[in-house]
């Protein structure tokens, strides 16, 4: 019994101790560097997350046409106007956390003034007659 105790409380003290050993060192000034980015990249996205609607709008409309201009768009919009307000009120309240990643944004693309240009995958494939 004190056998097993003592093989789980080696397990333990490794599992503790290995990702220290594991890391590299980060520099302090660094590690304040990406929490205030993350902390700035949070307030944009909270103050400017109104603008994914004109923006989703837009895409939507280039992709889809008049309908994603005048239905798909606008849902679109109002979705992403929440998400992107949410994402940044987290971020913002949470800067001080080293998640996702290493301080890495929790969306694609981090501001809401990135992405303007329209997708390229959604583009229909070129008939043979059209090369």
């Amino acid at each position: 019994m004190k056998r097993i105790l003592l093989c789980h409380l080696l397990l333990f003290s490794l599992m503790l101790t290995l990702p220290y050993t594991v890391s590299a060192e980060q520099r302090p000034d660094m590690i304040v560097e990406k929490m205030a980015i993350k902390h700035l990249r949070g307030l944009a996205n909270t103050a400017f997350g109104i603008v994914e609607f004109p923006k989703q709008i837009v895409l939507t409309g280039q992709d889809m046409g008049a309908i994603g201009y005048i239905f798909v768009g606008p849902l679109k919009g109002i979705g992403m106007t929440v998400y992107r307000t949410f994402i940044g009120l987290t971020e913002a309240t949470f800067f001080l956390v080293p998640q996702p990643g290493y301080y890495d944004p929790m969306i694609n693309p981090a501001y809401v003034w990135q992405g303007w240009e329209p997708r390229q995958d959604l583009a229909p494939p070129l008939l043979e007659e059209e090369k």
